[in-house]
Parts: structure tokens; C-alpha cells; sequence
């Protein structure tokens, strides 16, 4: 978990936007939220391929036919 502590003549304000810096830094708000709900493995490898099957999908129409 992120700590802050408050340094000589720091508003609130800026002590609360550095919190919210580490806070991002250290991803635990993405960490929430991946975990927010259960996904099973079958279901990580279905969005995974259809992730990379997208991606594929954009590279191909981003390189010209030579």
C-alpha cells in the first residue's frame, strides 16, 4: 500500500496528489479491479486469444500489400 507523509509546508492538497501518483505507480487500483470478480482460466485464454486475434486483425490491415 502506498504511504505519503506530510513534508514541511505541503498543503493538503499536494500531499493528497502525490498520494494519488504512488497510488497509480503502484497499480493497486488495477489490482482492485482485475479482482473485483472471479474469472476462470478458460475464460482469461478466451479473452487473451480474442485480444490477440484483434491485434492481428489491426496490424494486418496497418501493413500494405506488397
Amino acid at each position: 500500500m502506498p504511504k505519503v507523509e506530510l513534508r514541511h509546508n505541503e498543503s493538503q492538497e499536494q500531499l493528497l496528489r502525490r498520494f494519488r501518483k504512488e497510488v497509480m505507480k503502484s497499480k493497486v487500483l488495477a489490482d482492485v479491479r482485475r479482482k473485483r470478480w472471479f474469472v476462470s482460466k478458460s475464460e482469461v485464454k478466451r479473452i487473451k486469444a480474442k485480444k490477440a486475434a484483434r491485434r492481428q486483425r489491426r496490424v494486418s490491415r496497418q501493413v500494405p500489400n506488397s
